[in-house]
């Protein structure tokens, strides 16, 4: 595949290359105290010189000593909410002359480009993609706005105090799921970047971006990039056989310690790139003459989320929070083959009460597993 490396003014086109190809690009932005996805036209829309400082259930900004382009960690949301958006309307019944029309709305048109997703951001779009087109149900939507998106990816190299990434094998560096990838490569004698296609249009829009051929002091660069960002990470997964194990600790004692602090609140399936939980919403005109169903996105904290005929199965915080925390980790090996977390550390971050998930089930397995 097609490499170069690239200077500042020569990678800023990028963006005039995406829009004349029909792309809506969405990236990294400041709005609100923080880095969120949002669509930007340019470079100056980039959090230039703008780093995340993140902790459990503390986030803020700060300001680096240099201009880079990609010096923070993760964006609050993710991309799921274009991929997956928050509401979606399945179906429309209209009443013509006492007749009822049932149609599926029409999809956008909008073609994203996904700038600057991290390698735990492209495993959890991998992980979504099991979910909605791999699994024996195709997801309509999902499946229309992941067709048209381009992915340009980047190597991270500033990770938070929440990331464990490392431990989980999804990054710090990209090895796939991109049209291209980027390197930012920046000291105090240079600011360039590495570009690297991972498909056809990719190559192509490398090639359109010129540059210099890469040589191995840039590959040598590229890979200290990484190897920082993974040993830069304290936080990690332990390593046990949690799809085993997690579903054998029901009756453990500390899900009970966990629900004292926890607030139900959902902050952490709403921030996480993966969770998936939606419910279905009826709407109808005042006049009878439309009727609208929707999925909206819900969550297993809620107790409706669970309710069945009036009443949540799992009425208390400990089982809703053992119910979220044994499925992302554990039995999602047996649904869909794979871990449901990625190790962004989102929901350490987001979480009013700073629960770390990495050390919850590090004290369940303290507490209940024999060393």
């Amino acid at each position: 595949m097609r490499t170069s490396v690239v200077t500042m003014s020569e990678f800023a086109p990028i963006f005039e290359w995406l829009d004349g190809r029909g792309y809506t690009t969405v990236g990294p932005t400041i709005r609100d105290g923080a880095i969120l996805y949002d669509e930007i036209d340019g470079v100056d829309g980039l959090p230039v010189g703008w780093t995340d400082v993140q902790e459990p259930g503390g986030y803020r900004l700060a300001e680096r000593s240099d201009s880079a382009l990609f010096g923070y960690a993760v964006a609050a949301d993710s991309w799921k909410k274009y991929l997956y958006p928050p509401r979606t309307d399945l179906l429309n019944i209209r009443r013509v002359d006492g007749t009822l029309e049932f149609e599926e709305p029409s999809l956008p048109d909008t073609r994203y480009a996904f700038f600057a997703a991290r390698a735990c951001e492209l495993a959890a779009i991998a992980t979504q993609d099991h979910v909605f087109l791999e699994n024996g149900y195709v997801d309509r939507t999902y499946r229309h706005n992941r067709l048209r998106s381009l992915v340009i990816a980047v190597n991270c190299g500033a990770p938070s105090a929440s990331c464990f990434c490392a431990s989980m094998g999804t990054g710090p560096q990209c090895d796939s799921g991109y049209d291209v990838v980027v390197t930012e490569l920046i000291g105090a004698d240079r600011h360039e970047f590495l570009l690297e296609a991972g498909s056809a249009e990719g190559e192509e829009l490398v090639e359109s971006m010129g540059g210099r051929p890469v040589e191995e002091r840039d590959i040598l660069a590229r890979d200290l990039v990484a190897a920082g960002a993974g040993a830069a990470q304290d936080r990690s997964m332990p390593d046990a056989d949690l799809q085993t194990v997690l579903p054998a600790l029901h009756a453990s004692s500390r899900w009970q310690s966990i629900a004292d602090r926890c607030l139900g609140c959902a902050n952490c399936t709403l921030v996480c790139p993966t969770c998936f939980c939606s419910t279905v919403e009826d709407a109808s005109s005042l006049d009878g003459d439309l009727a609208t169903r929707s999925r909206r996105w819900d969550s297993c904290f809620t107790l409706d989320f669970s309710a069945v005929h009036g009443e949540p199965v799992r009425a208390s915080t400990s089982s809703r929070y053992r119910q979220w925390l044994t499925h992302k980790l554990g039995t999602w090996h047996d649904q869909f083959g794979t871990s449901g977390c990625v190790g962004c550390g989102r929901c350490i971050t987001w979480c009013p009460v700073g629960i770390d998930i990495t050390e919850e089930v590090r004290s369940l397995l303290a507490r209940e597993v024999p060393s």
